[in-house]
């Protein structure tokens, strides 16, 4: 009986050792983005391999992150990447102090005494012609590489540093969750066009949100409080418009199926690299062998979108004490400009 029972059973591929709490979530992530899927055959367990290859592919992004920087303008003097990110040991708090959401991290925790968060930027390469000194000759017109990093903000934040990587781990899923979203959305059968522009416009939704890793690396356009209750209302609605659109079932399991690729593949959609490079006081790229300035490390990740961009990131460490004082929304009062 039992090998008539393996005969006729379909075959399963083994799932990688994985905590099932974390499947469960990772599950019930996709399915906030994506809940159609939830009544594809067995959706769980073709769900769990792909999953498990996406969290190992997660874990292993998460332990190539450097070390927290504590951000404030008395360490800016001593550490060579503050120095290169801010161009003044002030412009740590500013930008900590435009952050809504650092103001209302604090708020809604009156008993911390800091916060760990992500700190994203823009990143410039210029291609310049400069001076250089070699040994005691001044040499002019020299090529040279600087960078500049600007455009700073902090959105994510957290209690502890667990706290804040196992959010930026469930952003890397949703993000997962989300190209497989926008993949369907753009493949679909002309036969199914309103499924496929209710589809399009969750991406779009679901992007304006900041769901997925544009915000940990502050990309993306800034959503005031009240567009963003507006947003969610339009995802429940648009949620409940695909819902009452009923689709072949074959539709559903290829819907699936392409969910499930996206987690079994995750490198070829999700990538976070690091950069170690050495640069001078004035953000000179440093070539070759020289002991002239510092080496600094920074990490970088691939923003998808309408226009995808390349944002870098740092995980920081702010005190409350170097907030400045409240009432002083610049990020809001330099929007309505």
């Amino acid at each position: 009986m039992n090998f008539l029972r393996r005969l006729f059973q379909r075959d399963e591929p083994t799932a990688p050792s994985m905590d099932a709490a974390r499947i469960d979530e990772a599950i019930e992530r996709i399915l906030a983005i994506h809940p159609r899927i939830g009544v594809a055959s067995r959706y769980r367990q073709r769900l769990k391999q792909p999953i498990c290859t996406a969290l190992q592919y997660t874990d292993e992004l998460m332990a190539s992150l450097p070390a927290t920087l504590d951000a404030n303008a008395d360490a800016w003097a001593g550490n060579p990447s503050l120095r290169a990110f801010f161009a003044t040991p002030e412009d740590i708090a500013d930008t900590f102090g435009r952050s809504e959401e650092v103001r209302a991290f604090f708020d809604q925790n009156p008993g911390a005494v800091d916060l760990h968060g992500t700190l994203g930027m823009a990143l410039t390469e210029r291609h310049v012609l400069g001076v250089a000194l070699d040994g005691d000759t001044l040499h002019h017109d020299v090529a040279q590489t600087t960078l500049s990093f600007s455009d700073h903000r902090v959105r994510i934040c957290g209690l502890t540093e667990q706290a804040l990587r196992k959010e930026i781990e469930r952003r890397l899923v949703d993000q997962l969750a989300l190209e497989g979203l926008s993949m369907l959305a753009a493949t679909r059968a002309a036969r199914l066009a309103r499924g496929r522009e209710l589809m399009q416009e969750r991406v779009a939704l679901l992007h304006r949100r900041g769901t997925g890793i544009s915000a940990f690396a502050g990309g993306g356009a800034t959503v005031e409080a009240d567009e963003l209750m507006h947003v969610q209302t339009q995802i429940a609605q648009n949620a409940e418009s695909l819902a009452a659109l009923r689709a072949p079932t074959d539709v559903v399991e290829h819907e699936l199926e392409g969910i499930c690729e996206v987690f079994a593949k995750p490198a070829d959609y999700v990538y976070i690299r690091n950069r170690h490079i050495r640069i001078d006081m004035m953000n000179v790229v440093q070539e070759g062998n020289t002991k002239v300035g510092n080496e600094i490390e920074f990490h970088f990740v691939r923003i998808p979108g309408v226009t995808p961009q390349m944002r870098a990131f740092a995980l920081v460490r702010f005190r409350r004490s170097d907030l400045p004082p409240g009432g002083l929304h610049i990020d809001a009062a330099m929007r309505a400009l």
